[in-house]
């Protein structure tokens, strides 16, 4: 398969074949015994309650005010205001599926302002950091510092990373660079759609880190809102 086809493959596959694809080839890449340790970390965070315990639809949204790596400050108050939002949080330029879901929202970035929202996306990566990441995947979007995952935390997204993957994160991933902080937690990989009023109209939130809200799904939710009534 050439490599044009292989792109237009990828193009056309959706977020949830493509994140699948990736896990595939992990299993076929890592130790079995790594595997196992990450899928059970999963499980750990699962049991906690974590998705249930989260801000769900028909909550009120947090406000907050965090920077862009142009060291620019954005209110998200003032975003919603003027439209839904799209409120995604990645986990960092390090996870390959973080990775494929910014670049599956990339390409529904048209689809997504024009229904009618805007994309915010926050991550606890410093910017630095998260310009890197834009510019190795061609996001024209720009991503705001969750610093110290303190938005996260009032949203009810952070977790403590398991006792048994901390090594692989702290020494393999090196996530402290990421962060600029020695805390070896993160948050969920949530995607919320918020409306005029700062209330959650849908919620994605999963403790498995490979399943991501698909992108199609997000624009239905979108034109929900901001499709005129008969």
């Amino acid at each position: 398969m050439s490599v044009p086809q292989v792109f237009a493959q990828n193009h056309a596959d959706t977020l949830a074949e493509q994140l699948q694809a990736t896990a595939k080839n992990s299993v076929k890449r890592m130790p079995a015994e790594m595997i196992r340790t990450m899928q059970d970390a999963v499980e750990t965070v699962r049991q906690s309650e974590i998705e249930s315990k989260a801000k769900q639809v028909g909550d009120q949204a947090i406000d907050a005010e965090l920077k862009n790596w142009k060291d620019e400050s954005v209110r998200l108050s003032d975003l919603w205001k003027n439209g839904p939002i799209v409120l995604m949080w990645y986990r960092g330029g390090w996870c390959p599926y973080c990775n494929i879901q910014l670049r599956a929202m990339q390409q529904k970035l048209q689809a997504i302002e024009g229904a009618g929202a805007q994309l915010v996306v926050l991550t606890p990566e410093i910017p630095e950091k998260a310009k890197e990441t834009a510019s190795k995947n061609d996001l024209a979007f720009v991503s705001l510092f969750d610093s110290n995952n303190d938005v996260a935390r009032k949203y009810g997204l952070v977790f403590k990373l398991p006792d048994p993957i901390v090594p692989i994160y702290r020494d393999r991933l090196k996530l402290n660079e990421f962060n600029g902080n020695d805390a070896m937690e993160l948050p969920l990989s949530a995607t919320y759609v918020i409306d005029t009023d700062g209330v959650i109209r849908y919620a994605f939130l999963d403790a498995d880190y490979k399943k991501r809200a698909e992108p199609s799904v997000v624009v239905d939710e979108i034109l929900k809102l901001t499709t005129p009534k008969r």
